[in-house]
């Protein structure tokens, strides 16, 4: 018997697949469990049709990415850090500060989308990239400035 499945089922099959089992393994343990329903002809076009739409507003997402990734490319914002006089940063500049100074500079960044290679621990220009996919990559520079 052909079922799709409503959820993961170990050894069977992953959301969405259609699998072929046998008859006393649907009736008795997927059906009654609300694990699967049968593989009508109706059932997998709207399994079909769900999937186009999910893909859709995959793509979509991806474009807004991608969009948001080439506003922010090469732009540069000051983030202001408490430094002693020789301009060493007290701690160090974090992620979580980059991203705060870009959401008030008016981008939607979130902190661990920021890779820093080394500690920024001294005032002064730096640059920083943003992976908002693997393939999409913004470079950013921070302005570190002594309050």
């Amino acid at each position: 018997m052909k079922v799709i499945l409503l959820q993961d089922v170990k050894g069977t099959g992953k959301k969405g697949d259609i699998v072929e089992v046998s008859d006393g393994f649907a009736r008795n343990m997927l059906f009654k469990r609300k694990l699967a329903i049968e593989a009508t002809s109706v059932e997998v076009n709207s399994l079909k049709i769900k999937k186009e739409a999910e893909e859709f507003h995959r793509q979509e997402e991806i474009k807004r990415i991608k969009a948001e990734a080439q506003k922010i490319n090469g732009q540069q914002v000051v983030c202001k850090v408490r430094a002693g006089e020789n301009g060493k940063v007290f701690g160090s500049v974090t992620s979580k500060e980059i991203a705060d100074t870009l959401v008030s500079a008016g981008y939607d960044v979130d902190k661990r989308k920021i890779v820093l290679k080394d500690p920024i621990k001294a005032v002064g220009v730096y640059t920083v990239e943003i992976k908002f996919l693997p393939d999409t990559i913004a470079k950013v520079k921070i302005k570190v400035e002594a309050v």
